[in-house]
């Protein structure tokens, strides 16, 4: 029997010595989020895989025939109907993330440099529209927009039009500012907290050095800031592309976009191949789309520096 030397440490037994594998900290911090990860994949990657999969698929009137075909790709690329509602589903996205942008910056702004002990008050003023229905805030810009509406009201009352205008709701318009108001505590979140990771310094730093507002702001705060700003744009571009809710109540047909087709082709039309072909082909410009924006968003920081 072997003794040990007087000082030396205790001998292990040959079976109680870990592996220096298991004992790194990303396998034991894979093992703490492995649950989570495979409890994510099934609820996200499985659906996406099931999409992609009857993308494939043909549909012989109300049955699904399981033979390979890139027939519903050709529909979904080269019809006329779908090309444009998902140009125009680009388009009112796109344009929706810059207005809401342009406009929770500001605010997120004023909150972080000037709302002083208020901060916490302001955010939560912000997030009151949240406590009521999304469709309810929808219905109460159909009744601002409507024929009779407030607005159309109030300018009548203001003698700038003489009668009711029709241009106001049921267009891609109403859509947009409808999408711009709800879409909005979700830029300024975001861009707050991108903002209050500023340091202050670095802002009074430029004004000592002969910089004013407006100069310190482009060269300091702003590029530091960008992380929040892109956030917020992605944010909101990429649901915007998929809401159907919105533009069936105020977009009439001018408004319609390439969700409510995904939707009728699910639903009405019972055709999945091609709706789920339309959702694959959405999703795939929607990525490169959201890509792109980073990478401009990006260089326009590098040249701000």
């Amino acid at each position: 029997m072997t003794v040990a030397a007087e000082g030396s440490p205790p001998l292990r037994a040959a079976g109680s010595r870990r592996s220096p594998l298991l004992q790194s900290e990303a396998v034991q911090g894979f093992a703490l989020i492995s649950p989570t990860f495979v409890y994510a994949l099934i609820l996200l990657v499985l659906p996406i895989l099931v999409v992609i999969a009857h993308s494939f698929w043909t549909q012989n009137y109300l049955t699904i025939d399981h033979t390979f075909t890139l027939e519903n790709y050709r529909i979904a690329l080269t019809e006329p109907i779908y090309r444009d509602l998902l140009w125009r589903s680009l388009y009112i996205s796109l344009t929706v993330s810059l207005l809401t942008v342009a406009l929770a910056y500001p605010i997120a702004y004023f909150i972080s440099f000037h709302g002083g002990r208020h901060k916490s008050l302001w955010l939560f003023l912000i997030t009151i529209p949240f406590w009521t229905s999304y469709l309810l805030r929808v219905m109460s810009w159909k009744v601002i927009l409507g024929y009779n509406g407030v607005l159309n009201s109030g300018l009548m009352g203001l003698g700038i039009i003489d009668e009711p205008s029709t241009a106001l709701l049921y267009n891609s318009t109403a859509v947009i500012i409808t999408l711009t108001h709800a879409w909005a505590t979700f830029a300024i979140l975001p861009i707050f907290v991108s903002l209050e990771k500023v340091d202050r310094t670095l802002v009074e730093a430029a004004t000592d050095l002969g910089d004013g507002p407006l100069r310190s702001f482009l060269r300091v705060t702003l590029p530091l800031s960008a992380p929040g700003v892109i956030s917020a744009a992605l944010i909101v571009m990429i649901p915007t592309v998929g809401d159907y809710v919105t533009p069936k109540l105020v977009g009439g047909k001018d408004g319609v976009m390439i969700a409510n087709a995904i939707q009728a082709q699910f639903g009405k039309a019972s055709n999945w191949p091609l709706g789920a072909a339309l959702s694959v082909t959405t999703m795939i410009i929607v990525s490169l789309m959201a890509g792109a924006t980073v990478l401009v968003f990006r260089a326009l920081q590098r040249l701000a520096r």
